[in-house]
């Protein structure tokens, strides 16, 4: 008979059985759940019409639209371009690192996803009062495409960060944490990444 070690074995951190069994899970399911998905599917049905609709107006007034598209500040908003997809790049790994069990970095990189989502409002509200002060508004009617747009980013992007502060709050139940929660604020940030890029091209860089 072997005799007991004099030394216990240290004690391990609590891993809940939902975030053991969601992490074996790996590379076997999408990311996230059903609902997160039908979400995201149908925000880009819903901004995919409204770029149809901008698309057909944009061609019956070429000349009009490229002439407004000059005052934007293209500078700005390749910053803006790059920072969210900065943003993207922590929010995946802060999902990697979920799953990895590191669950301090996990916080740290969400918090630099918000960081440069505040940074992306920012640089935003920036580039709409250099318009607004220069007389470009709605009346305009490639800014009032250019107003919607962003506008309606800027709010998802409001909510990205709530859905960010909620992924935060999950890591902080020690012993009870949920990696499919981040994976769905991930998966709803890296929404807000796309669409971005996609109004960057139809408004900043299409001629």
């Amino acid at each position: 008979m072997t005799a007991p070690s004099p030394h216990p074995p240290s004690p391990q951190p609590p891993v809940s059985t939902t975030a053991r069994t969601e992490a074996q899970g790996g590379d076997r399911r999408l990311p996230g759940d059903i609902d997160m998905w039908v979400m995201v599917l149908g925000d880009l049905f819903f901004f995919g019409c409204y770029f149809i609709v901008y698309m057909v107006f944009r061609a019956q007034s070429v000349e009009e639209f490229s002439a407004a598209q000059r005052h934007l500040h293209i500078g700005v908003g390749v910053v803006n371009t790059v920072v969210l997809l900065t943003s993207s790049l922590f929010a995946a790994r802060a999902v990697i690192a979920v799953r990895e069990g590191a669950l301090d970095g996990a916080r740290r990189l969400l918090w630099a996803t918000g960081g440069c989502g505040v940074l992306f409002v920012l640089l935003k509200i920036y580039e709409w009062h250099d318009g607004l002060s220069h007389g470009r508004t709605i009346h305009d009617e490639f800014f009032s495409y250019y107003y919607v747009f962003t506008g309606l980013h800027l709010v998802h992007l409001a909510l990205g960060l709530l859905v960010l502060g909620v992924a935060l709050r999950e890591l902080r139940a020690v012993g009870r944490q949920r990696p499919t929660i981040v994976e769905q604020s991930v998966l709803f940030w890296h929404m807000i990444d796309l669409l971005w890029v996609v109004i960057f091209a139809l408004l900043y860089l299409m001629r």
